[in-house]
């Protein structure tokens, strides 16, 4: 005979955006990913220009009626490759942040439940991790990787690991003396199934904050790695690579180079930031009560 999961903490669809929307810093945050997200997917048919067509005649030509962000020093389009861009970091962000909860979820319950050598082995390594700035950690794996976007996802996603792990490591200490993991315990149900499915989905909801700040982090982190040139490959259409692209004629007036994929990286950020605000917001009962 098994034992009823407890209920998990993470409210109804329609009554979590329904809380979610009240929040009007999250309500700005959800607009800013959303817009990003539709470009995003909407990219090749919105682009006025092909992102990678060069033409010298119209190199470093500031906003107008025929090149609304400017053109680059090649004579690409700077709103075309800006929305392009958008793309690459969105994507990039998605598969950073999936690898870090899929490795890091599982480590962090797996130490936590057992403890003993395996955790501390586990949480040592964890804490290794974390001694090194996330920058320099990401663009020594992204260099002995390879250059190119997937060492950069790589990079990203294994420098997230810590977080999601020491998150589940809390929770999973909290949550394995409660009485639904002891009944299951006595009843003879297995360890794995303990983990996800009662301790894993009453983990969830700091688990899709750290997920969602974490977004934020990887779209910042990835353009750090572009710009050092240790992500993608020119000519490449991704916001940081053109940013390192365009630093070069800061001095001399193109301030459009920068500017607009600048603006770019900072909003979709922004975003990102503020929807997990939201979501800490109206998934901690606490904080729901104090309103």
């Amino acid at each position: 005979m098994g034992t009823k999961p407890a209920p998990a903490v993470v409210p109804k669809p329609k009554t979590f955006l329904r809380l979610l929307l009240r929040n009007r810093l999250a309500a700005i945050g959800l607009a800013f990913i959303v817009m990003w997200t539709i470009i995003a997917a909407i990219a090749p048919w919105i682009a006025p220009f092909d992102p990678y067509m060069t033409n010298t005649a119209v190199k470093l030509e500031s906003p107008s009626g025929g090149h609304w962000l400017g053109t680059d020093n090649y004579g690409r389009d700077i709103l075309s490759r800006v929305l392009y861009g958008a793309r690459i970091s969105i994507w990039t962000g998605l598969i950073a942040v999936s690898i870090s909860f899929v490795i890091g979820v599982p480590l962090g319950g797996i130490a936590a439940y057992y403890g003993g050598r395996t955790g501390n082995i586990i949480m040592r390594v964890m804490d290794v991790l974390l001694a090194f700035p996330s920058l320099v950690l990401s663009m020594a794996i992204a260099a002995s990787i390879g250059n190119g976007l997937t060492s950069a996802m790589i990079a990203v996603g294994i420098v997230g690991i810590p977080e999601f792990a020491r998150l589940m490591y809390g929770q999973t200490v909290s949550l394995r003396e409660k009485e639904y993991v002891e009944a299951s315990r006595a009843v003879g149900v297995r360890d794995r199934v303990i983990l996800f499915r009662h301790i894993l989905p009453n983990a969830l909801a700091p688990l899709l904050v750290q997920a969602t700040l974490g977004m934020g982090f990887a779209i910042l982190t990835a353009s750090s790695l572009s710009f050092l040139g240790l992500g993608v490959k020119p000519p490449t259409a991704e916001w940081g690579a053109m940013i390192s692209e365009g630093r070069e004629y800061i001095i001399s007036g193109q301030w459009w180079l920068v500017t607009f994929p600048g603006l770019a990286i900072a909003t979709s950020i922004l975003g990102f930031n503020l929807l997990g605000d939201g979501f800490r917001d109206v998934l901690d009962p606490r904080l729901r009560s104090g309103k």
